[in-house]
């Protein structure tokens, strides 16, 4: 699978997981709304006065079907005209709300519940289940790319097992010929970066009885490339080996 797939699918389960718990919350806030709104109308009905007294309060909460809004809600006095079941913003956060009138005492009451009331009571498990999807392919995204990053470094010169390829200090591409390429491929492959002339010619032109001059011919171009790009040279051992070595 190539990257940008990759990247495209972690985008869609952040999306997702990010969506589905927007909705989740979406609809616990509605129902926190409506269950304020239940219990402050009938807290209301029995209100006696037109002040908010501790009897008003346990009235309220009385009426609460959701356990967990009990002593988690704030019941106030309020001069505001509109009526609103949520979406109300103070303070930077947001909250549910709702008000009610008693006509008979005058009294305008307003219930309010919090945003991380409402998120601890929202159903979050589909969500959960998304996010660690997405943190899962996050890593191995990540896992992924650390293995296209270029694994052997020497001597200022990077090659990519990834993409085979060889890279200067630069980031920028080294320009080798097929044959090049696999030459370069050997010497960093090999530990001490030194072949014999017959491992070279072995690898290179097995079909070939006397590769010598072939091979004599790919050094030559090859030495000045690698020197210009890299601190690094190719030197001879009396015509038997080359070793690849910095500068």
């Amino acid at each position: 699978m190539k990257q940008k797939y990759a990247v495209v699918i972690l985008l869609a389960l952040i999306c997702a997981s990010g969506l589905t718990s927007f909705r989740s919350y979406q609809a616990t806030e509605r129902i926190v709304a409506e269950d304020m709104a239940y219990a402050l109308t009938k807290a209301l009905a029995e209100q006696q006065s037109d002040v908010i007294s501790s009897d008003t309060i346990r009235v309220f909460n009385s009426y609460l079907k959701l356990e967990q809004l009990r002593g988690n809600v704030v019941l106030a006095v309020t001069t505001r005209q509109e009526r609103l079941l949520a979406g109300d913003h103070q303070s930077g956060n947001r909250l549910a709300a709702c008000y009610r009138s008693d006509a008979r005492t005058g009294l305008r009451c307003e219930a309010r519940c919090s945003a991380a009331t409402i998120f601890l009571l929202s159903d979050q498990r589909p969500a959960s289940i998304l996010w660690t999807m997405a943190i899962l392919w996050g890593l191995y995204c990540f896992w992924r790319y650390r293995k296209q990053v270029p694994l052997m470094v020497f001597g200022g010169l990077a090659y990519s097992e990834h993409d085979g390829r060889f890279y200067n200090t630069m980031g920028k591409q080294v320009r080798l010929t097929p044959m090049q390429l696999q030459l370069m491929e050997m010497f960093f492959r090999s530990e001490s970066h030194q072949l014999t002339k017959t491992e070279i010619c072995d690898a290179l032109w097995p079909k070939k009885d006397d590769a010598n001059d072939t091979l004599y011919t790919l050094i030559r171009r090859l030495k000045p490339i690698i020197e210009a790009h890299s601190d690094l040279m190719i030197e001879s051992d009396r015509g038997r080996a080359y070793e690849l070595k910095i500068k």
